[in-house]
């Protein structure tokens, strides 16, 4: 890989990437990071040197992440089957403690951890933590699964102006100190609106929206609020994209410019976002 550039090819890269860093060099981006990217090693790996080289350029990088697939792997430990209803995680209290477990745990460490080893500097942070999340119970079918009533952004501030990357796991607490699971999507939005954050980003394990859904290249590069209702009426956003979406237009209408729907089984898929013309994915904005 060394031996593909010369310098003078990578130093045009770095030329080409000025403006970005200029336009990006102080601001809050959100990146809610789940779905394959999670799960494949090396996209981890090439996700975490994506967050500590934005952070060494001075922006201010909130990492928000669920984890899934290793919630289920901890349940299924414990002898307990996870059950879904609507999408959502059925959260009785003893899985909440596992679901707690693994996210504030296992999962925040290990990613606080990869970034210092790529050169950023991150502190864990829960939902619980300083009271950011604040929620009460969605739907008592559902057990501790949580809907947010309040953000307190000032912890996560607090850190972004000592220079730290928080990474944020999705758990909450009401005023009763009961805790709750809560959807990443959402609770990243929320974070990103109530930072007024400038960007948004989503990783997922699709390209973004497409106006065909087995066809890659009829992928919308961007959507604006207006079109997404129509993408709805006309069915093309529709199953596990509604949610997304959702969140996206929740983010907008909580002060965030635009987020990015996108596709986070590509590598170094945030730097392309963020600091070249070509982008990937789709981008939501107000219009």
């Amino acid at each position: 890989m060394e031996g593909m550039f010369s310098n003078a090819q990578r130093a045009e890269v770095l030329t080409a990437a000025l403006p970005y860093i200029k336009k990006y060099s102080g601001k809050t981006v959100v990146i809610k990071y789940g779905g394959n990217a999670m799960i494949n090693e090396t996209l981890k790996q090439q996700v975490m040197e994506d967050i500590a080289l934005l952070w060494l350029i001075g922006v201010k990088v909130v990492l928000v992440h669920g984890g899934g697939p290793e919630i289920n792997e901890t349940m299924k430990r414990f002898g307990k089957e996870a059950k879904f209803v609507d999408g959502l995680r059925v959260t009785d209290k003893e899985t909440v403690d596992i679901v707690q477990m693994v996210l504030a745990g296992k999962i925040n460490k290990t990613l606080v951890n990869l970034i210092q080893m790529k050169g950023g500097h991150a502190v864990s942070l829960s939902g619980i933590d300083g009271g950011i999340i604040e929620a009460t119970m969605k739907d008592e079918a559902l057990g501790y699964v949580g809907q947010i009533t309040k953000i307190r952004p000032q912890p996560i501030q607090d850190l972004l102006e000592k220079h730290y990357i928080p990474v944020i796991s999705t758990v909450a607490s009401d005023r009763q100190g009961n805790t709750y699971n809560i959807n990443g999507d959402t609770a990243a939005a929320r974070i990103a609106g109530a930072l007024n954050a400038e960007r948004l980003i989503m990783m997922t394990d699709i390209a973004g929206i497409l106006m065909d859904k087995d066809d890659p290249s009829t992928l919308l590069p961007v959507v604006t609020r207006e079109d997404a209702k129509k993408l709805y009426e006309q069915g093309i956003i529709s199953g596990g994209m509604i949610p997304k979406v959702d969140c996206c237009i929740d983010a907008l209408d909580h002060g965030v410019d635009n987020v990015t729907i996108m596709d986070g089984r590509i590598p170094h898929s945030i730097l392309m976002e963020l600091l070249t013309d070509e982008g990937a994915g789709t981008m939501v904005t107000k219009g």
